[in-house]
């Protein structure tokens, strides 16, 4: 059965940490995916709970009847520069050993490299991969990467063959649908190839930068190298839903027992209960 969880970001300002599993259930949901928050540690930066926190917030999920399905740190791993890489590896470890005290063994993340910089990047990239293998070998936990616009690689097919040259089965892949149209609009061909690997999917719309001449959005000056997206409810962009969950169903990940999808809308904050509860309803109609 697919796990359909929720991220919490639209309540960062309003709930503390240990709140978030009564909120999720309050929201129906069962499932949640911890992300970058003031009490769980921001971008870029080392995470900020402790034993006792950790303990509590098990505690509070247990009570709640919720799932911690995964964490998301954002760090910096194709840094460019040498102690941007370090630190990533640095943080990450500590998050990786969080995940595993949580029971919950998936960190989703990003590259977080520089386009400008794309060759240096890949290179950090690597080398920050070459020592977080062990630690998630040894802790049994699972690193999956979004290539996010404005990344050192965006397109998904270049993404997945960069990830596919690490060669460990604790590397995977995640698709976001909101990011659908900077990796190449190509979920139908890509998916299919990252196979077992597809560790999580996101689910909010965007719409397609690419359409009307280049100017569904309009950026100035002309020609600036800004990328733009949203993550907005299912319906509301361009995302071609039906594909999306046909090639998930095609390719086996809908039956899967591991298979997790994070509902993550950023838009609707003034809504974010009525966000939070159409996506969980639309989301259980789309794996139909």
């Amino acid at each position: 059965m697919v796990r359909i969880a929720l991220d919490p970001t639209p309540y960062n300002d309003t709930v503390p940490l240990l709140e978030f599993p009564d909120l999720v259930a309050r929201l129906g949901y069962e499932y949640v995916q911890l992300t970058p928050s003031p009490d769980f540690g921001r971008h870029f930066h080392h995470p900020k709970v402790d034993s006792g926190m950790i303990a509590a917030l098990k505690k509070r999920a247990r009570d709640a009847g919720v799932t911690i399905t995964s964490v998301l740190p954002v760090q910096r791993f194709g840094g460019p520069e040498e102690h941007q890489w370090q630190a990533a590896v640095f943080h990450t470890t500590r998050y990786i050993r969080i995940a595993a005290e949580l029971e919950a063994p998936i960190v989703n993340t990003e590259f977080s490299g520089r386009p400008e910089r794309e060759e240096e990047s890949e290179y950090a990239f690597y080398r920050s991969m070459e020592q977080l293998l062990p630690v998630l070998e040894r802790e049994g936990v699972t690193l999956n990467f979004d290539p996010h616009p404005d990344d050192f690689v965006e397109d998904g097919l270049e993404a997945w063959r960069i990830l596919r040259g690490l060669d460990s089965d604790r590397v995977g892949f995640v698709y976001v649908a909101a990011h659908t149209f900077h990796y190449g609009d190509r979920a139908a061909t890509l998916l299919p190839m990252v196979g077992e690997r597809l560790g999580a999917v996101y689910a909010a719309d965007s719409f397609d930068h690419r359409r009307s001449h280049g100017l569904r959005y309009i950026s100035n000056p002309p020609g600036n190298t800004a990328r733009v997206h949203q993550h907005l409810n299912i319906g509301d962009g361009d995302v071609d839903w039906g594909e999306l969950f046909g090639t998930l169903r095609a390719i086996g990940y809908l039956d899967r027992e591991d298979a997790l999808i994070v509902s993550n809308v950023f838009a609707e904050d003034e809504n974010a209960d009525e966000s939070a509860r159409f996506q969980l309803s639309r989301l259980r109609e789309l794996q139909m």
